[in-house]
């Protein structure tokens, strides 16, 4: 059955369009590593007066970066395992039936 699967992914190129989707998605969200430090501060800093002074933190956070990295990094090795299982091992090929000869 999973071969099966794997044939019509790799035959209709959904397969090859999974894979660029998700290495996309790995890429923004390792982009956002470094994005989402700068935006909970600018966040904080905006409702610092509505919150606790002594339970808000002062400056960036790394924190606020860890739920992307884990996303970026589980969507890279989930493309990572696609790739491998759809493209680097190739295709058996079916074998067609030997014509029948005919006798004259």
């Amino acid at each position: 059955m999973l071969d099966r699967l794997k044939k019509a992914l790799v035959k209709s190129f959904v397969g090859a369009i999974a894979l660029g989707w998700l290495l996309a998605q790995g890429i923004l969200h390792f982009a956002n590593v470094f994005s989402a430090p700068v935006a909970g501060y600018l966040m904080r800093k905006e409702y610092r007066g509505i919150i606790d002074r002594t339970t808000a933190p002062i400056g960036f956070s790394f924190q606020d970066a860890l739920p992307e990295l884990v996303r970026s990094c589980s969507l890279l090795v989930v493309g990572y395992v696609l790739l491998r299982w759809l493209y680097f091992k190739p295709l058996a090929e079916e074998a067609a039936e030997p014509a029948q000869e005919q006798s004259p």
